[in-house]
């Protein structure tokens, strides 16, 4: 029985005290056959597809001295958008709807990120906390704003992921719940509304894993 909304996202599911709702995030490779990594298939070409275009996608934002630290944004990517589309099947735990998942992909991400640009770039991050063309006078602010905007980085990667996918997730639950005081006409347009919110929700899972993966390239180009 569902005690209040929010409660879709408990991880209730365990097994000898032992929490498993987080095996969802590796569910994906126990459903997939074991042909979709031997034989090339339509799906396995489409995998690639995707890849691909991710990778160029990241090619025109990335540096070219760190070209190579393009697989790691895609393989982000990938984590994040299947964790996001295996929250949408029913009775799936939704791992990317929680901060502490998103939290720890941003954090650790943003700490090497600032400790490789301090021990390599220092002139330039110190550089970073005044804008150009900055009056003196405002330089003790700017050096302020700049080092809380920097800070807050991790935080506002992981809590925009993990409230995209509570919204839409909370969305959906907040409509079906109404389902059994309706007729059958409100029903047949409740069902419609959440088919379109259903497509609207594959479309974010998508986009959020694109936004947190082009911000984090981002974020490497300017310890550049």
């Amino acid at each position: 029985m569902m005690t209040n909304l929010f409660s879709i996202f408990d991880p209730t599911s365990s097994m000898m005290m032992l929490s498993i709702n987080w095996v969802s995030s590796m569910l994906i490779f126990m459903i997939l056959p074991y042909s979709f990594w031997l034989i090339p298939s339509r799906y396995y070409m489409l995998w690639i597809m995707l890849i691909n275009f991710i990778n160029k996608e990241l090619k025109i934002l990335i540096n070219k001295n760190a070209s190579g630290s393009n697989i790691i944004f895609i393989s982000i990517f990938l984590f994040i958008m299947i964790n996001n589309f295996m929250g949408l099947f029913p009775y799936i735990f939704t791992s990317s709807s929680h901060i502490i998942m998103t939290l720890s992909l941003s954090l650790p991400l943003w700490i090497s990120l600032m400790i490789f640009g301090w021990m390599n770039f220092y002139t330039h991050m110190f550089a970073h906390m005044v804008p150009l063309g900055t009056p003196p006078i405002l330089m003790p602010f700017m050096v302020i704003i700049e080092t809380i905007s920097n800070l807050i980085r991790p935080g506002t990667l992981a809590v925009r992921l993990a409230a995209n996918m509570i919204a839409g997730h909370l969305l959906l639950t907040l409509i079906s719940s109404t389902g059994p005081s309706m007729n059958i006409i409100l029903i047949i347009m409740m069902i419609l509304a959440q088919i379109l919110l259903l497509l609207l929700e594959t479309a974010v899972a998508i986009i959020q894993a694109y936004v947190f993966s082009i911000l984090s390239t981002l974020y490497l180009n300017e310890i550049k």
